[in-house]
């Protein structure tokens, strides 16, 4: 069976979508890898046919213990090649996922051993997350919420945040809201904004880009 690079993006897309609460079917594919409903179709029989996905009777599409470890090892190569670029060459945090995206299908073993060597295994990306199935239940139980679930006067530290859509990268970091970034909640708006303070400036949020921003307590309720 040979493994193309399509293929790995298929089974890795299955992997992060269920890791964002998603049940996952072709239209999810679709509209995650931008691509035509026809290509869907024919991706979910290759795959089928090469036992990688599993489709039930409704076109739910979970991954076979096969299809699991070809996506665990591209995301963790996708993991650390987001690392290397920037704890080891500065890259900007907002840039690296869409670089990582290209560079993930290159990299051996070897040089992914290396890259452990030197990064050490364990830590989070630049955005924030994990490697591997990480759902929204398991960062509610870590003690982590949605950012537009934050009430007024609340001062939370922003954790982790979905990291492909480099738009929204960009404009978050235009807002100086980052992993790692302390904030307070100033108000909760009628017209569905949230209205923060980021250092010393006061900032607007809509929130369907707060809801993908996952944020802790950082302490006593704000002023």
């Amino acid at each position: 069976m040979k493994i193309t690079i399509s293929k790995e993006n298929y089974l890795k897309t299955i992997a992060e979508a269920e890791s964002e609460g998603e049940v996952v079917i072709a239209a999810t594919l679709a509209r995650w890898l931008n691509v035509t409903a026809p290509a869907v179709t024919m991706a979910i029989k290759r795959l089928k046919r090469d036992s990688l996905i599993h489709v039930n009777g409704d076109g739910h599409i979970t991954l076979t213990a096969s299809g699991r470890e070809i996506a665990n090892r591209l995301l963790n190569r996708h993991h650390l090649i987001e690392r290397m670029l920037t704890e080891i060459f500065g890259m900007e945090w907002f840039k690296v996922h869409e670089e990582a995206e290209q560079l993930e299908h290159a990299v051996s073993e070897d040089f992914e051993r290396r890259l452990i060597e030197k990064l050490g295994a364990g830590a989070s990306c630049p955005h924030g997350n994990l490697v591997g199935l990480d759902t929204p239940v398991d960062r509610r139980r870590r003690g982590l919420r949605p950012l537009d679930e934050g009430n007024a006067g609340e001062r939370l530290s922003v954790v982790s945040v979905f990291e492909r859509d480099r738009e929204m990268l960009e404009y978050l970091e235009n807002l100086g809201v980052r992993p790692g970034v302390t904030l307070d909640v100033i108000a909760r708006n009628y017209d569905e904004t949230l209205t923060l303070r980021v250092g010393e400036k006061p900032v607007q949020l809509g929130r369907t880009v707060a809801r993908k921003v996952w944020a802790a307590s950082a302490g006593s309720p704000t002023v």
